[in-house]
């Protein structure tokens, strides 16, 4: 049984990562509740019971063996090194240690296999990262890519609380907080995050970095575009990949099928394709709209549909405390 901190408990992610913990029935002996000093002493439910919230420098003293932080980079980069000097493995949510050389970025089904004990603050990659190199690993490992083109469809929630809220008041015709600089209900914004000197945003170019780190190959090529689009949960993706060999339609559902995480969508005759609706609430990631590209060779098309506040953030790091777990790395 082990001690367990959840920073940032009070936000989306957090409140998730709680959820997550009790549906899997993680071996908590303690769970610690934390969120920042105007929130201390609110109180959670957690295993039908009400936990006190509680500080950051008191979740420290209390020394837990893990620590799933989604708080933002700025904490993650203040304190995730005093949870790790005092033992704690952190496993932080936020992008401050992703394309950190000394950090090991994680997938559990994709690259689990690199951690040790040493590693005492693992990076959680991008939501949208996450759901894709889920859905393309198996197929690197059989036809090798080499390139990748991506465009995204967005869910307000990866935005927290602030653009839910925009979208809701919206909808209702209230005149309240914008997460967004235009209204987002009955439009799409064809930006997440700032944009970069090269014209992409911060989002597509986490997708391309961090899609290299956890596959493990720089030679793959990729270029993203990241949508924002009026859904409360799920981000959804269209995925364009190209491989180094030829594959066969028949086979690619059959690793589908087989692959640990991924359910198979995939029925036109019956009209079943994955949409957010269908993710909600769930763990794995939905693959279909499985067809070969017909203007280029050795190329397919997907769509990957996952629920972007569990898979895209709070149940790969639970999955990572799992591994953590059951190879006694903590």
């Amino acid at each position: 049984m082990y001690k367990v901190a959840v920073v940032g408990a009070t936000g989306l992610v957090g409140s998730t990562m709680l959820k997550v913990l009790e549906e899997r029935n993680f071996p908590v002996s303690e769970i610690f509740a934390v969120a920042s000093e105007k929130s201390a002493g609110k109180t959670i439910k957690f295993k039908n019971r009400e936990i006190n919230v509680i500080t950051i420098h008191e979740a420290i003293e209390k020394k837990p063996q893990i620590s799933l932080f989604s708080a933002g980079g700025s904490v993650s980069t203040q304190y995730a090194p005093l949870f790790a000097e005092a033992g704690t493995t952190v496993i932080d949510n936020s992008s401050a240690w992703r394309m950190d050389i000394t950090k090991k970025l994680i997938v559990p089904e994709v690259n689990a296999n690199v951690l040790s004990s040493n590693d005492k603050i693992i990076a959680n990659p991008n939501c949208s990262t996450i759901q894709m190199v889920v859905a393309l690993k198996p197929l690197h490992d059989k036809y090798k890519i080499k390139r990748i083109v991506v465009s995204t469809y967005q869910s307000v929630s990866g935005t927290g609380i602030k653009g839910v809220n925009q979208l809701l008041n919206e909808r209702k015709g209230i005149i309240g907080e914008m997460a967004y600089k235009y209204e987002i209900d009955l439009n799409v914004i064809p930006q997440i995050d700032v944009f970069t000197p090269n014209s992409y945003t911060k989002e597509e170019m986490k997708m391309v970095n961090e899609t290299k780190k956890i596959i493990g190959d720089d030679t793959i090529r990729i270029t993203a575009t990241t949508v924002r689009i009026p859904v409360i949960g799920g981000h959804s993706e269209s995925v364009n990949v190209e491989f180094e060999n030829d594959f066969d339609i028949k086979e690619i559902f059959e690793i589908y099928k087989n692959f640990n995480g991924i359910t198979l969508l995939d029925n036109i005759d019956e009209h079943i394709y994955p949409m957010p609706k269908f993710a909600e609430g769930k763990d794995e990631v939905f693959v279909g709209r499985i067809r070969r590209d017909e203007s280029q060779s050795n190329s397919l098309n997907l769509w990957i549909v996952a629920d972007n506040l569990r898979k895209g953030a709070a149940t790969n790091a639970v999955q990572i405390a799992e591994y953590l777990v059951k190879n006694q790395l903590v």
